[in-house]
């Protein structure tokens, strides 16, 4: 059965913003409408900055809701890089919400002893089957990246490990080792919610989403959940390259 995937454009990055809240407050609000936990996966970037801010307004059990992180940089938690630093920031230090639910990946550690000890945290959370989140956000990289799953790295086509760790020596910057979720655990989500805006964003954009299959090259081609939901939340600007039929 092919993929099927939505794709919706924003007029602008507000808007995307916007509805990327409308998403994260209707998905979390069944699940702990039907007495759930509610689990999501963070990105970093502007774009995801934006959804976090506007959802610290949101009327959530923020003391349901726990937060983990699809990749993080190998830095201290306070480093301006720091994915978690950033969300932290944004939205966590914001709302009501346990420390015991804010489960970020050790940074500061060496990269291996990070990947472990995340790989462990997702272990006491999910237990011993492949972690499925209610919702993972992800960004696009110029490169066709998504996480921290970069073109031509064996970590693309990891099929049982959870976690891993990556050694970045290569642009886009900063060349730090990262940690990473696979694809084998992001494409087991419920729910999965890229975020792309900018002019910038266009021609990896109209790859990705038209161009052959070729996730080796191309990583966010690899995001194809198997028994989720894939929606493309992306702005005017980004969309500018994308045949009409795919604009809704």
């Amino acid at each position: 059965m092919a993929l099927q995937t939505e794709i919706k454009v924003a007029p602008d990055s507000s808007t995307l913003a916007d509805w990327a809240a409308g998403e994260f407050v209707t998905l979390a609000g069944q699940a702990l409408q039907a007495g759930s936990r509610f689990s999501v996966a963070l990105a970093g970037g502007s774009t995801p900055r934006q959804l976090y801010a506007r959802l610290t307004a949101a009327k959530l059990d923020w003391k349901k809701i726990h937060f983990f992180w699809g990749d993080e940089r190998c830095l201290p938690p306070d480093h301006k890089d720091s994915n978690y630093r950033m969300a932290q920031e944004a939205l966590l230090s914001q709302i009501p919400v346990p420390l015991e639910n804010i489960h970020r990946i050790p940074g500061e550690l060496p990269v291996k002893d990070a990947a472990r000890e995340y790989a462990e945290d997702l272990r006491r959370y999910f237990g011993s089957l492949t972690p499925r989140f209610d919702l993972v956000l992800l960004g696009l990289g110029s490169d066709g990246h998504t996480a921290s799953l970069f073109p031509g790295k064996p970590t693309v086509n990891e099929t049982t490990r959870w976690v891993a760790a990556v050694v970045h020596d290569v642009p886009p910057p900063p060349l730090v080792d990262r940690v990473t979720l696979t694809l084998h655990v992001l494409n087991a989500a419920a729910h999965v919610l890229f975020l792309v805006s900018g002019l910038g964003k266009a021609e990896i954009l109209a790859r990705v989403l038209q161009g052959p299959y070729q996730p080796d090259l191309l990583p966010a081609q690899g995001v194809r959940p198997v028994k989720g939901n894939l929606l493309w939340l992306v702005n005017q600007d980004a969309a500018e390259l994308l045949a009409p039929h795919k604009q809704k």
